[in-house]
């Protein structure tokens, strides 16, 4: 059956494959194996998981008592290192998220929600080991199989990169949002019917303030299988109105647009074709596209961004996604940006790069993570964040961030360099404002933040 893979950047192999190939220094570049299909869709012989590199584990047992947010522990924290990684402090810093957590605004009392597939066995333990390392609280978190736990398998390369996909979307949401509960809903396997059951859970009972999604696939391949037969109940107008319910129960729901910038896989998984990617592209969904960031590694401090596309170092898929929708028209609070054919994607971009990426902590061991399902739940944390201010849900938030984008363009980091072009198809260019490779840019959350609690007071 055709399954949602990953919205990871997609350059990954198993991780049993990625320690072995890792060099000692930990510089070692996982090299794409079969293709990822993009924001969660994939063929079952295809190997998943977010792009990834492993590095030295630090001593953390030596550190312990003195660690906090800012500390700087790994080899490729460092302004020489290749590839260079980020952890929380500086990922807090250089999009001005540290300014609000600074100022007591961590997420408390409100709930992050993360859907993704299948499991992962060693999350509590990694997660505890990731809190250690840089001195975070203890992260509340519930994990949800409303169908059923799929029993892991580690020889199931497909399980292995879900267990990635989590642990990246569990730390990092928490890393952005310290004192936020955080539940985690699984289905039982990648189909779109298990995920879309998922999703229907989550919103049905209503589990939290914002949501996250990491996967995704082609629009015309929801639901389809690799045969072409259609799974039941599966289908965009279904989701949608999932959707749809979420925010009218007022949760802000993410979406990472996908790592094989302007292409997605073909439905049997042989081929790439043009397409935004599915549940990104839905007009309800922020959509949340790749870059890659430069910022002090030490401090954090930001120095640029371009779009994320690294074809030429690690391969396919790994560029940020971005198109246009071949279901949905364009919402009327996408029509300031000018005259769209439909529904555009990204809405927004967040770090999405290998070089440049962020420390996961994975079956006890640590990995650089690259690829816009990184962006999807730290935009989750974030706006938990602003909830707290907010002293409630902001619900729907994209008619605020366009308003945004047109009356306080300082609440964007506008990217005007680089194309998200994959497997030769051609791509969009980013250029000033919105655009289909960068969205309205990157956020700067300290003054983005004030916007969407002013705006939800309205």
């Amino acid at each position: 059956m055709t399954r949602s893979t990953l919205r990871y950047g997609a350059v990954a192999v198993a991780t049993a494959a990625l320690v072995a190939a890792a060099t000692a220094a930990g510089t070692g570049a996982a090299t794409a194996a079969a293709p990822a299909g993009s924001s969660g869709h994939m063929t079952p012989s295809s190997v998943v998981g977010p792009p990834k590199v492993k590095v030295p584990s630090p001593d953390v047992s030596a550190m312990a008592k003195s660690a906090t947010p800012s500390s700087v522990v790994f080899k490729c924290q460092s302004t020489t290192a290749s590839p260079r990684c980020y952890g929380p402090s500086q990922m807090r810093t250089a999009y001005g998220t540290d300014k609000l957590i600074g100022a007591g605004y961590g997420g408390k009392g409100r709930t992050v929600v993360i859907v993704d597939a299948y499991q992962s066995p060693t999350l509590r333990d990694d997660l505890a080991a990731f809190d250690n390392v840089w001195g975070l609280p203890d992260a509340p978190l519930q994990i949800v199989a409303p169908d059923g736990l799929t029993p892991f398998d580690p020889n199931d390369a497909t399980q292995q990169g879900w267990a990635g996909e989590i642990n990246l979307d569990v730390e990092w949401s928490h890393a952005m949002a310290p004192d936020a509960k955080i539940v985690l809903v699984l289905a039982k396997t990648s189909n779109d019917s298990d995920l879309q059951s998922a999703i229907r859970y989550a919103v049905d009972h209503k589990l939290g303030d914002t949501m996250s999604m990491s996967f995704g696939e082609a629009e015309a391949c929801y639901g389809v299988n690799a045969d072409g037969t259609q799974q039941p109940g599966t289908t965009l107008a279904a989701q949608h109105t999932i959707l749809d319910k979420a925010r009218r129960q007022g949760i802000t729901v993410f979406a990472s647009a996908g790592d094989s910038g302007s292409t997605e896989p073909t439905c049997d998984g042989k081929g790439n074709m043009i397409a935004a990617s599915t549940p990104a592209s839905d007009p309800f969904v922020t959509s949340v596209g790749g870059t890659q960031l430069f910022a002090n590694p030490v401090t954090g401090a930001y120095q640029r961004e371009v779009v994320w596309n690294e074809e030429k170092t690690y391969g396919y898929r790994t560029s940020g996604g971005g198109g246009f929708s071949t279901t949905y028209a364009t919402p009327y609070w996408q029509q300031s940006v000018g005259s769209l054919p439909s529904r555009g994607v990204p809405d927004v971009s967040y770090d999405a790069a290998i070089d440049g990426g962020v420390i996961v902590a994975l079956q006890g061991s640590f990995y650089i993570f690259g690829g816009t399902s990184s962006g999807s739940p730290q935009m989750a944390g974030i706006t938990a964040d602003i909830a707290q201010l907010n002293k409630g849900s902001l619900g729907f938030i994209n008619p605020a961030l366009y308003k945004t984008a047109r009356t306080m363009p300082g609440a964007f980091h506008d990217i005007t360099k680089g194309q998200n072009g994959d497997f030769g198809l051609g791509g969009f260019t980013a250029g000033t404002g919105w655009d289909a490779a960068s969205g309205l840019g990157s956020p700067v959350v300290d003054a983005l933040a004030l916007s969407l609690a002013a705006s939800n007071k309205q």
